[in-house]
């Protein structure tokens, strides 16, 4: 907790008191002083308040706001007046202003659908052009005043006439219950094959003010907690069973397709593992590949949901015949630059496709977040057409 805040202290509070300083102290008046440093000993509460669990959506929505919207635009200019004449600097930070109040208000809203192709030997030629469609960390309590936003992602699904749809975690912020008003709605995503989700790190419903507030009591307090949370977790398999989706919790599917050959008519298959949550501290792992993959053979082309993309490299890469695994998680960090996206620097792949030793991994930047902020990288749904490579 002290580095984090320390490092935000230095980015925040340094470049407002050296700005204050040499442009503005000089006949100031004590409000306009109040009025400067105010956005970010804000943003400072914000930032201990929602680590401490006090309202976790509501303090960090402010402070991602302040830091994004003023503490950024003021490091900007902190940086580039040292290089560039002041005017110009301060023209760039009111461009980034611009920039990051468009993600606010409009950015969010952009779905965007992308595509991409999946080669594999492993891949029966019957199978060859199937379509699935890739949905991940919606965080849908983010939408419960803009419940246009879930008809318009429900309406663009549909359209893609995928085969099948999975959906790759983080459905909800906190709590089960942000689902119920939305229920109906998403039923209505419908695939031949079926829509297929799994458990992200925000779907064990640990996070927040009530679940935190129990640390640090004895075992009764932490078997409380252990409750409500397991009590979510149910009623969110519930719901999205209700849905019509069917979660798979370290378990598998196999999707097969008759076929005639030589006069005996028999059957090519596919299979689709669903593992739970598997990352890296903080976030909870309680994924079992080994377990997930029960039953199925060696050679079999086998489609992997894991919502964190570190699992790949760490799990599954060189370590299994899994030919193509989707995942979520990093959202790109909600902002995006060309190819540069700050959660490069937490991730090695972080957004988009990856292929290694015949094995790819497709990285969704996802739908939602518990903010609603996105700039450049737009909310998205991804399709990815499977084909049989030849030999």
């Amino acid at each position: 907790m002290i580095v984090p805040i320390l490092l935000f202290f230095l980015l925040l509070v340094c470049p407002d008191i050296y700005i204050w300083a040499t442009y503005i102290a000089p006949g100031s008046r004590w409000w306009a002083d109040v009025a400067w440093f105010a956005p970010s000993a804000a943003a400072l509460v914000s930032f201990g308040l929602f680590n401490r669990g006090v309202y976790h959506n509501t303090f960090m929505r402010s402070f991602i706001a302040l830091a994004l919207c003023v503490g950024f635009p003021k490091l900007t200019f902190f940086l580039l007046q040292f290089a560039i004449a002041w005017q110009w600097a301060l023209g760039v930070a009111i461009a980034v202003v611009a920039a990051l109040v468009y993600g606010f208000f409009f950015g969010w809203r952009r779905i965007v659908v992308k595509t991409a192709t999946c080669e594999s030997e492993l891949l029966p030629p019957l199978f060859d052009g199937y379509r699935i469609l890739q949905m991940s960390d919606l965080h849908i309590g983010t939408f419960r005043q803009n419940p246009g936003f879930i008809d318009k992602l429900v309406r663009l699904v549909n359209e893609q006439q995928a085969d099948m749809v999975a959906f790759t975690g983080d459905l909800v912020n906190l709590h089960a219950d942000e689902l119920l008003p939305f229920v109906g709605r998403l039923s209505q995503i419908k695939a031949p094959d079926g829509v297929y989700s799994i458990m992200g790190n925000h779907d064990y419903c640990e996070y927040g003010m009530e679940t935190t507030r129990l640390r640090g009591r004895q075992q009764n307090g932490n078997r409380r907690k252990e409750t409500k949370a397991h009590r979510n977790q149910a009623v969110l398999e519930y719901l999205e069973e209700k849905m019509g989706w069917r979660m798979l919790m370290n378990e598998n599917v196999v999707i097969s397709r008759p076929s005639a050959a030589d006069g005996a008519e028999k059957a090519e298959s596919i299979a689709v593992i669903g593992v739970e949550n598997i990352g890296k501290p903080p976030f909870k792992s309680m994924g079992n590949l080994p377990e997930a993959m029960n039953g199925l053979t060696e050679g079999t082309f086998k489609i992997l949901l894991s919502h964190d993309p570190t699992h790949w490299r760490h799990g599954v890469l060189h370590q299994t015949d899994i030919a193509l695994t989707l995942s979520g998680h990093t959202h790109a960090g909600q902002l995006k630059l060309g190819k540069f996206s700050p959660a490069k620097w937490a991730y090695n792949e972080w957004g988009g496709k990856y292929t290694e030793g015949g094995s790819m991994l497709y990285v969704s930047l996802g739908l939602g977040g518990t903010v609603p902020f996105r700039f450049g990288a737009w909310p998205e749904v991804n399709v990815i057409t499977l084909r049989t490579k030849k030999p």
